[in-house]
C-alpha cells in the first residue's frame, strides 16, 4: 500500500510517498481502507519538529480516518467486512492515517451516519472528540449557559460551536469579519471581528473555550463569570495557569490531548463539518501548506 513517509522533521518537501505491506488487525482490531483522511495542525507541528510527539522519524502522520472495514482482527464483534466507518487513530501514538489502509482499535470507530460524506468524516474525529472532551466533559457546558469560543471558524471552532448549541447554551465567537456570515449559519448567536472589536466588553460568560492563548488567555479570563471555567486547547504554554485561576476565581483547565472514543463520536449530535480543501494523497504538501496558511475555513481532507 501507499504511505506517506518522512524521513527527517522539516518543511514540507520532507513528506515523500512509499510503498509499504498492508498491515493486519490484532486482536480488538479492525483494519481499515482509508476514503479519507483529515489534516490537523498538530501534523503540521510534528512535521516541523516542533511537536516530537512520535519520536524520531520515520514515520506517516495521521490520525483521522474514514472508510470501509477491510478485515476483523479476532475477538471483533459488531462490524463486517464493507461497514462505513470513521475514528481516532490513538493520539499521539504512532500516527499511520496518511495511507490506504490503517489499523484502527475496534472500540475507537463508529458506522458513518448519513449526515456525514465520507470527506466530512474523514476531517471530524480529531476536531470532534476535542470540542466534545474539551467543551462537555473538562467545561461542564450545560443548557442555559453562556460560552465564548475562540477562533470559532477554524477546524475545532466550528464544531464546538455546533455541540454548543445542540446543548443549547448562547454562544459567541471570534473570527475575521468574512467568516461571520458562516458562523450565523451554524447558530452563533454573536460574531465577533477580533481585529476590530474589543472581546472583553461583551456581558460575562460561563465558558471559554481558548484555541489562541498568549495575552488573549488573561484578557479571556476577565470575562468569566465567577466560578466558571477557561478550557484551553494550546498545547505547551497557554498563556495562563491554575494560580491565576484561583486568584480570579474561576476554573482552568488545560486540555492536553484527545482521547479516540468510539463512545464520544456516537455521543456527537449531527454535525456540519465544514471541508475547506480535498487533496490527493500523493500532493499531501499541498495540504500542509494549506492548513500552515490559517487561512482556511474549516477542515482539509486528504483522499486516494
Amino acid at each position: 500500500m501507499r504511505v506517506i513517509t518522512q524521513k527527517t522533521v522539516g518543511d514540507t518537501s520532507v513528506l515523500e510517498v512509499a510503498e509499504v505491506a498492508t498491515p493486519a488487525p490484532g486482536a480488538g482490531e479492525v483494519l481499515v481502507k482509508v476514503d479519507a483522511a483529515g489534516v490537523n495542525p498538530v501534523d503540521t507541528y510534528i512535521r516541523g519538529g516542533g511537536f516530537p510527539a512520535l519520536g524520531e522519524p520515520p514515520f506517516t502522520l495521521g490520525w483521522d480516518v474514514a472508510g470501509t472495514v477491510e478485515q476483523l482482527g479476532e475477538g471483533v464483534r459488531g462490524f463486517a467486512a464493507g461497514d462505513e466507518v470513521y475514528g481516532l487513530l490513538p493520539f499521539p501514538g504512532t500516527g499511520g492515517g496518511y495511507a490506504e489502509y490503517a489499523v484502527v482499535n475496534a472500540s475507537d470507530v463508529v458506522r458513518r451516519p448519513s449526515w456525514l460524506t465520507v470527506e466530512q468524516a474523514g476531517a471530524t474525529p480529531m476536531v470532534a472528540l476535542t470540542a466534545w472532551q474539551a467543551l462537555v466533559g473538562r467545561g461542564g457546558l450545560s443548557a442555559g449557559q453562556r460560552v465564548l469560543i475562540h477562533a470559532a471558524a477554524g477546524g475545532v471552532g466550528h464544531v464546538a460551536v455546533q455541540i454548543a448549541k445542540a446543548r443549547g447554551a448562547y454562544v459567541i465567537g471570534t473570527a475575521s469579519a468574512a467568516k461571520h456570515d458562516f458562523l450565523r449559519s451554524l447558530g452563533v448567536d454573536e460574531v465577533i471581528d477580533y481585529r476590530h472589536q474589543d472581546f472583553t466588553e461583551i456581558e460575562p460568560v460561563d465558558v471559554v473555550l481558548d484555541a489562541i492563548g498568549g495575552d488573549d488567555a488573561e484578557r479571556s479570563a476577565k470575562v468569566i463569570k465567577p466560578g466558571g471555567v477557561l478550557v484551553s486547547i494550546i498545547p505547551g504554554n497557554p498563556g495562563f495557569d491554575v494560580d491565576r485561576a484561583v486568584d480570579l476565581g474561576i476554573r482552568f483547565e488545560l486540555f492536553a490531548s484527545v482521547s479516540a472514543s468510539g463512545t464520544d463520536l456516537a455521543a456527537l449530535p449531527q454535525l456540519k463539518v465544514q471541508i475547506d480543501h480535498v487533496v490527493p494523497l500523493a500532493d499531501v504538501a499541498k495540504a500542509h501548506e494549506l492548513v500552515e496558511s490559517g487561512r482556511t475555513t474549516g477542515k482539509v481532507v486528504l483522499v486516494p
